[in-house]
């Protein structure tokens, strides 16, 4: 079917992904609402510093690991289906973790939030994908999809700490009751079904090869943000890389893979999940690092530093809607390297921040989110878009796996970067203790451990920037092939062409 014989999407299409938009928020609330609910977790519960490591990292652990899996579920069981299921297991886990007694049962219930929220993920992307068919309604659905997220880690902090204010800790988590109670309510009414109708047998040995990669390589890198590299983190890279080669043979091999890996085969393709991946490292790193800088150097509590994360979250809503309108007269490669060059001057603005530049930091951020809204939904949209329909929920599981690796090499290899730069002015190796502990050492060390800090993310930021430079490059020299949006369907409607819009090249 040409893109010009295909359905707009109407009313009932963009009431499904405002309802899509709800589980997405959630899990970008889940995110970063434990940065205000810990203190007041810890005083109750009085776990560990292991136990602590735990319950902030396990969800996200096993959200990576599992999102391909479940993607692939997804495409078998029905998207719909999936998203229904996995909605009320993360409300269930929600109330678990709300009223765990012991540091050990929240732990466990992170661990079952993050086997749930691995479910909603690319239920959300791949149902978007199947709604809207024509590309330029897709790219501007996807867009907002990607932006909810965002709103959702920015909202988080706010969120949570009103609720704890207000009630107790727990209450942080039980915003998923309602969200999941309203999904499950309009979810057949506002969300058509699919799935794969020749779906073959899920291969168990490619689910826990699939494990066997991204498990250890994230867990080494968290591990050698805390503790630099050393023998374990080294092994665990290994055990991770050849596990991935293992995997990826397999796949080529499977009459009906887990992840359907010749789609690597196409340059496009390839280099969307490269431009995802760098521009997620640099956003989820100087995302940590802005966040700790308004609260440690600043003073900010972390619902004030929530409100000033406003104004960049407002920036990748802008991007995320209007570079696909752009998108329809220019190539999206175009449009996503003229962003990302915006976001270098807002690395720029950070690399010369000083003490006490709250208004140019929150200003350079917003140009940093400015790019990541217009990858998020042109990058994302080439990566989906690549797939048939039937494994929609596969190539959505792929780009979020990508950016959720790229978040995890970000806030590890930019904080790490940080505390180097921090450690070599104040001649410590502890970390941002003097900051922290503001309160009880002199305040000429206080001083001196701010500068040092804004020292290190001025390092970070500029190592970050040289790294997007990066990805213009791959976007001026592979993606402004692609056509632009209005250009591809009006070449539908002049020709029978059958390749998915952004495969057409120009010339």
């Amino acid at each position: 079917m040409s893109e010009s014989t295909k359905p707009r999407a109407g009313a009932a299409e963009w009431a499904g992904l405002t309802l899509l938009a709800l589980p997405t928020v959630l899990l970008g609330l889940d995110v970063t609402v434990l940065y205000l609910v810990l203190p007041s977790m810890s005083a109750d519960l009085n776990p560990s510093p292991t136990q602590e490591l735990w319950i902030m990292d396990v969800y996200g652990f096993l959200i990576a690991g599992l999102l391909i899996t479940m993607g692939t579920l997804g495409d078998r069981i029905g998207r719909r289906r999936l998203l229904v299921i996995g909605v009320v297991a993360f409300a269930g886990a929600s109330v678990f973790a709300a009223v765990a007694p012991t540091a050990g049962l929240l732990i466990l219930a992170r661990a079952l939030l993050g086997v749930a929220g691995a479910t909603l993920m690319p239920s959300t992307l791949s149902l978007i994908s199947n709604m809207f068919h024509q590309p330029q309604q897709r790219a501007v659905a996807i867009g907002i999809w990607a932006t909810m997220f965002a709103l959702g880690m920015v909202a988080g902090p706010v969120v949570g700490g009103a609720l704890v204010d207000a009630f107790w800790w727990g209450a942080a988590f039980l915003v998923a009751v309602p969200i999941a109670v309203i999904v499950v309510a309009g979810a057949k009414a506002l969300l058509p079904e699919h799935s794969d109708p020749e779906p073959g047998r899920l291969d168990l040995v490619s689910v826990a090869l699939s494990l066997a990669t991204i498990l250890p390589i994230v867990y080494a890198i968290k591990h050698v943000a805390a503790d630099g590299i050393d023998p374990v983190s080294a092994v665990l890279a290994v055990v991770g890389v050849v596990a991935g080669v293992v995997f990826t043979r397999r796949q080529r091999r499977l009459p009906a893979p887990l992840l359907d890996v010749t789609l690597f085969g196409d340059r496009a393709f390839s280099a969307a999940l490269a431009v995802l991946l760098i521009g997620l490292v640099g956003v989820g790193g100087t995302m940590y690092l802005v966040t700790q800088y308004l609260q440690l150097v600043e003073g900010m509590t972390p619902f004030t530093a929530g409100l000033w994360m406003g104004p960049p979250a407002l920036a990748m809503f802008v991007a995320a809607v209007g570079a696909p309108l752009i998108a329809r007269r220019v190539p999206p490669g175009l449009v996503m390297a003229a962003t990302l060059t915006l976001s270098i001057g807002g690395y720029a603005l950070l690399a010369v921040a000083g003490v006490g530049d709250t208004t140019a930091v929150v200003f350079g951020f917003a140009l940093v989110y400015l790019g990541l809204g217009a990858i998020a939904a042109l990058g994302t949209d080439m990566v989906v878009g690549a797939a048939p329909a039937t494994k929609s929920g596969s190539a959505a599981a792929m780009s979020e796996a990508v950016q959720e690796l790229g978040v995890a090499v970000g806030v590890a290899v930019l904080g790490s970067l940080t505390s180097v730069v921090y450690a070599a002015h104040m001649g410590t190796s502890d970390g941002l203790s003097a900051v922290v502990a503001a309160d009880e050492v002199p305040g000429r060390v206080v001083e001196a451990a701010r500068g040092a800090f804004t020292t290190g993310v001025n390092v970070a930021a500029t190592v970050a920037g040289i790294a997007i430079l990066a990805a213009v490059v791959l976007c001026l020299t592979v993606l402004t092939r692609v056509r632009p949006l209005g250009e591809s369907e009006q070449a539908a409607q002049n020709c029978e062409v059958r390749l998915p819009w952004w495969r057409r090249r120009s010339g």
